[in-house]
């Protein structure tokens, strides 16, 4: 009976286990929203009197550093950077100083967004770590904003520095030395805001530094700067427009690109167009008859020669006052010939103008051997002009809606500078209702000066859609539009040639004014916009909205600890 019974009882005790692991399983429990904790470190956070060569920081758990190599920001720069490491998971940070440090002066080590929890990746912001080699911590600040002087659009990771401004300072310290003190914008920012400075005279720039060497490469770089000197302390928010420099022209010694064409690589974004520098080919002594043109999508020019028998040739190259000179050898290689390409093959806009590229330049034009009829074969009239630099022939027809253009090139219409003529060459083109495209009625107020070049571009702003140049006139039409999204930017032209103008560090000139219409414009079918264009309103960006983040009180500190420390 005592056996019986007991068998019962084990078999009671077993099932109520099992009932209580049920009701009793373990659970992952609430998400992980909070940033590590630093707990303590050494030496201390914002110490003075700082010698030591190695900090350590420690954490409430395990982070993981990423992107450090962009995210840290240095102040001032070290000429040798710090060690960080751990590479992998861990409780701590350590930091070894390579660098001998400058006296009496407070380094900031700002990780940005580097240090987050190893789990769930939260960041713990703009985490900084103070100190000082004198007596204080410097606290004094300077904040400003970044934006571009063409664009709408602002570069992320745009260095903001400052130079102090001594018996010492000269305009090239931004070319050679590293600044005094530096912030960055890292990836989300268009303000900037530098802190723990001393009080004193300075240079305020911003760089879109390609390099990251924090010295400004006008090659490669943007720049922005403040004309005077920034007295600190200021409570003053300073505006830094970033641009790239116009370089002065500097050639690079020709290669032959085929047996009648030379490349000429060359640095600085030049306006050739306008102002093409002076090129002298030469055998021997005699002068090479050439044209010159662009070649597509590069920095180089295309010298093109007619056919002749040379081991070598000599080249001279003017371009305002500068001057270079070229010896080198040739080859006899297989030469260009004419090539015609249409840029518009099957439809066409009212607002484009019929294109031809040719591969090699043209020179001659026989306008009895081009034909433009319409669809009821009547010849339409039309007029011709020949972009020689960019080796491109215009076509102007005054287009009707819904119909229909046959352009007809007949043999030896166009030849080129080789004396190659074309081969019958029939486009078709067609046009769409007028009720197809929209309209856009402009009214410029308050503006402050003329000239003034209007440019519609798209969305982003890096295609010119349209444009329009007012030396006074303030209601401005565009028509017959393409129905798309289009923004909207007007440059004061004070210098008066009709484009925009970068400025120069050196010269202490500022861009061109750039303004930025603050909407993007729907351009509808069969739509007239009206629209006014303020141009007393800056632009500002629309503001990144990221999520809110929990804010961490102390009680959900000290959870997030006790989870941490949990054994399960």
């Amino acid at each position: 009976m005592l056996q019986k019974t007991a068998k019962i009882l084990v078999i009671i005790l077993a099932f109520a286990l099992h009932s209580c692991a049920k009701r009793g399983s373990i659970t992952g429990g609430l998400k992980d929203t909070l940033a590590p904790v630093l707990k303590s470190s050494y030496p201390k956070n914002f110490s003075t009197q700082f010698s030591e060569k190695k900090i350590r920081l420690n954490f409430d758990e395990y982070i993981k550093l990423k992107n450090i190599n962009k995210q840290l920001v240095i102040s001032p720069p070290m000429k040798n950077e710090p060690i960080i490491s751990p590479s992998f998971a861990s409780k701590f940070i350590d930091i070894k100083i390579l660098d001998t440090l400058q006296p009496n002066t407070t380094y900031s080590l700002n990780f940005g967004q580097s240090v987050a929890d190893n789990n769930e990746g939260n960041a713990l912001n703009q985490f900084k770590y103070v100190f000082s080699t004198g007596d204080y911590i410097d606290s004094l600040k300077l904040a400003g904003r970044i934006k571009d002087s063409y664009s709408k659009e602002v570069d992320h990771f745009v260095s903001v520095m400052l130079y102090e401004i001594n018996e010492n300072y000269t305009d090239s310290i931004i070319y050679k030395e590293n600044p005094r003190y530096i912030t960055n914008t890292l990836d989300s920012l268009e303000t900037f805001q530098l802190e723990n400075l001393k009080a004193g005279k300075y240079l305020l720039i911003a760089l879109k530094d390609a390099n990251n060497n924090n010295k400004f490469n006008p090659k490669e770089d943007k720049i922005g700067f403040i004309k005077q000197p920034i007295t600190i302390p200021t409570d003053t928010l300073y505006e830094l427009e970033l641009f790239t420099e116009k370089l002065p022209l500097k050639a690079y010694k020709p290669t032959q690109a085929s047996g009648n064409r030379l490349l000429m690589g060359y640095d600085g974004k030049q306006n050739f167009k306008d102002d093409l520098p002076k090129i002298v080919l030469k055998k021997n002594d005699s002068i090479v008859q050439t044209i010159i043109t662009q070649y597509p999508n590069k920095d180089s020019l295309q010298i093109w020669y007619p056919s002749i028998k040379a081991d070598s040739l000599q080249m001279e190259v003017n371009h305002h006052q500068y001057q270079k000179q070229f010896s080198f050898k040739i080859k006899n290689q297989k030469k260009d010939s004419l090539d015609i390409r249409a840029v518009q093959n099957g439809s066409i806009h009212f607002r484009e103008r019929f294109t031809l590229e040719s591969a090699t330049p043209l020179t001659t034009f026989d306008a009895n051997l081009i034909h433009l009829i319409n669809k009821d074969s009547v010849a339409v009239p039309y007029t011709t002009d020949y972009d020689v630099f960019l080796q491109k022939m215009y076509l102007d027809f005054e287009k009707k809606p819904s119909e229909k253009y046959q352009i007809t090139f007949l043999p030896g219409a166009l030849t080129d500078f080789y004396e190659q003529s074309n081969d019958t060459l029939s486009y078709q083109l067609s046009t769409k209702e007028i009720e197809e495209y929209g309209n856009l009625r402009l009214d410029l107020k308050n503006a402050k000066r003329f000239p003034i070049l209007i440019e519609l571009t798209n969305k982003k702003g890096d295609v010119v859609v349209a444009s329009a140049y007012t030396e006074g006139e303030t209601k401005i039409e565009f028509n017959l539009l393409n129905p798309e999204m289009l923004s909207l930017r007007a440059i004061y032209d004070d210098n008066k040639n009709g484009q925009y103008d970068a400025g120069n560090f050196l010269e202490k000139r500022y861009s061109e004014e750039v303004l930025h219409f603050s909407k993007e414009i729907d351009v509808r079918a069969n739509w007239d916009v009206q629209q006014d264009f303020d141009m007393s309103i800056p632009y500002t960006p629309e503001p990144v909205i990221k999520p809110k983040k929990k804010k961490e009180n102390e009680k959900e500190k000290e959870k997030k600890r006790k989870r941490n420390s949990s054994i399960f």
